[in-house]
């Protein structure tokens, strides 16, 4: 059972926290981390680009010229794919780009992340985390008490103030205990969670 500090927005050590086993200590599977990042970014794709084929371009019903004897290559419609104007080939169409992924197979792979990060000291768990107004500056220097610059910042509800107080620093996002997966634990460098986040999430999965 691994144990880590517990520090203040000042990024002094307040106390020590035992962390679950059953959490941040699994055997990391990187194979359905893999399968979960690329289910995460397909899942982000819109899906909504779309081309006209050469059957759904106005015009060119009427052929061009006669078949033979103009010196021209032979020509049935000035929408076909080698015009200037024609249609695409294989046009792309909407689409949905989303992939399965079981719920145990996501959970194991938001588990192998937080393990990770755990054992790449990247975890840094706050005691609370609390604006009293939103205020970009009073956010920015609680990140650099706590020397987590590129950062995922986890709290356990939806804080409005966290929120806007964050969305202005470059390379920092903030999520509820709820929306945190295994992709943005592993883009950022630094994984700022509340002492509530974690004991939420180990009520949740014990």
């Amino acid at each position: 059972m691994a144990t880590v500090s517990v520090y203040n927005t000042d990024g002094k050590e307040v106390e020590k926290l035992e962390l679950s086993d059953k959490i941040f200590g699994v055997e990391i599977n990187e194979g359905i981390v893999h399968k979960a990042v690329v289910a995460h970014l397909a899942a982000m794709r819109q899906g909504t680009q779309s081309a006209l084929t050469r059957s759904e371009v106005r015009g060119g019903g009427r052929k061009p010229w006669r078949q033979k004897g103009t010196g021209h290559a032979r020509q049935g419609s000035i929408r076909a794919p080698q015009w200037t104007g024609g249609g695409v080939v294989f046009a792309p169409k909407p689409r949905d780009y989303s992939i399965k992924i079981n719920k145990k197979e996501a959970r194991l792979a938001l588990f192998s992340a937080l393990t990770a990060k755990v054992q790449d000291e990247k975890l840094i768990v706050v005691d609370e985390l609390k604006m009293d107004a939103p205020k970009t500056k009073n956010f920015a220097q609680v990140l650099s008490n706590l020397k987590a610059d590129k950062a995922l910042v986890v709290t356990e509800d939806a804080d409005k103030n966290v929120v806007l107080s964050a969305r202005n620093i470059p390379d920092v996002k903030t999520e509820a205990r709820v929306a945190i997966n295994a992709y943005d634990v592993l883009k950022y460098d630094s994984l700022v969670i509340t002492k509530d986040a974690v004991k939420a999430l180990e009520e949740v999965y014990a």
